[in-house]
């Protein structure tokens, strides 16, 4: 459930983030659903613990999770989490869209790679 490709630039706190987002917003994981322990997710994908802990304190710090102490993490609100979701996909395509008209892509060919894409 919980991967990472260690070929790929992105860290992988970032990789564990954005895939907890996904599993959440694809309904995988539930709200109030507990997360693996620390310790056991950093065993179970051979990562170090302190990635796994960065990670789990960006997602709390995003409103994605919560903790309670000596409890574990735990999904917060599934509205909460597709909204979060929903944001940080609008931002990313905005700066992506900026940069392809900054690199002279007009928008009528920006609107043909949308169009395309709906489609698939």
């Amino acid at each position: 459930m919980f991967s990472i490709d260690t070929r790929v630039r992105i860290p992988i706190y970032e990789q564990l983030y954005k895939r907890v987002l996904e599993l959440v917003v694809k309904g995988i994981l539930k709200e109030n659903e507990q997360l693996p322990a620390v310790r056991v997710l950093a065993k179970d994908i051979g990562i170090n613990p302190n990635t796994v802990q960065k990670a789990y304190q960006e997602l709390e710090r995003d409103g994605i999770i919560f903790s309670q102490p000596g409890k574990g993490s735990y999904i917060a609100s599934i509205d909460t989490v597709v909204d979060i979701a929903h944001k940080k996909a609008i931002n990313a395509f905005t700066d992506a869209a900026i940069d392809a008209l900054d690199s002279g892509i007009s928008k009528d060919d920006l609107h043909k790679v949308i169009d395309d894409i709906s489609l698939k």
